[in-house]
């Protein structure tokens, strides 16, 4: 008779209710049963055992809280057997045993908790209960993976309440985000105003700058062109001083320009002239 064992379990192998190895995924073919007189067969037996990881759901029990409040709590656990002889050796039924000592550790843990505190920190009664079964159940050859807690139901009146305040805490986290786009946009528009406004500013003081250069320029050009003709004017008087008939000449051109202008008067103080002749 041959058995073929998959991968995903692992084989018991007893002879005479002795166990004596553990077999490995592959095809094993077992001894025929024979029966004489005087000798009778050896009994062979293999228990297969999955070693998947697998999921449990503890059904919802009705415990009471530290303020003696009762509710109903629905847990998934996820376990791997990785000692097979352990899983059938040490307890009857492992999944029942994993069954009631998640039982007893959510009782234990929820016990100590008050209402608020389970409300407010859920995933507390969670790592409670893995930590509480973790250890015990490595004594059986399980591997606890997690224990999470599915479902909470409360009392119908409580329910209510509290169906009451998770809306008020929906409704307060809407407002609050709310509240903080509208913040948050205000301090955008707030701070565009602020950059178009120092734009602004920046362009009015590189105006003036500019403004204030070039009226520094003119000023520059106007002084020098003053002091350009003051030296020359300088010169000519020097010119003058020196050769008198260049100032004469001068007199004359100018005679010359106002005499071909019909607008032009000219006065001659001849009292000065006669008193200058006598």
């Amino acid at each position: 008779m041959d058995i073929v064992i998959k991968d995903t379990h692992r084989g018991l192998y007893y002879v005479d209710g002795v166990l004596t190895k553990i077999l490995e995924a592959g095809r094993y073919k077992l001894p025929r049963a024979w029966k004489f007189l005087w000798m009778k067969s050896r009994a062979v037996e293999v228990v297969l055992v999955d070693v998947r990881e697998r999921e449990l759901t503890i059904k919802g029990q009705e415990i009471l809280t530290s303020d003696k409040v009762a509710i109903r709590v629905s847990i998934i656990v996820q376990f791997r057997v990785f000692d097979v002889k352990a899983a059938i050796h040490e307890v009857d039924h492992y999944e029942e045993r994993i069954y009631g000592d998640v039982q007893l550790a959510a009782r234990r843990s929820l016990a100590l908790m008050t209402l608020d505190v389970i409300l407010t920190n859920r995933n507390q009664l969670s790592e409670d209960i893995l930590r509480d079964v973790k250890e015990t159940a490595k004594r059986y050859g399980v591997d606890i993976l997690r224990a999470d807690v599915k479902d909470l139901t409360f009392p119908g009146n409580l329910q209510e309440v509290m169906n009451k305040v998770l809306a008020a805490e929906r409704m307060a986290r809407v407002q609050l985000v709310e509240a903080r786009t509208k913040a948050e946009t205000q301090l955008i528009e707030t701070d565009a105003k602020m950059v178009a406004k120092t734009k602004e500013l920046e362009a009015i003081a590189a105006a003036q700058r500019t403004a204030a250069e070039a009226e520094a320029t003119v000023v520059r050009i106007k002084t020098a062109a003053e002091l350009e003709a003051l030296r020359e004017r300088a010169a000519a008087a020097e010119a003058y001083e020196w050769h008198p008939a260049l100032l004469r000449l001068r007199e004359l051109e100018t005679l010359g320009e106002l005499a071909r202008s019909s607008n032009a008067r000219l006065y001659v103080d001849f009292d000065r002239r006669l008193a200058d002749d006598d």
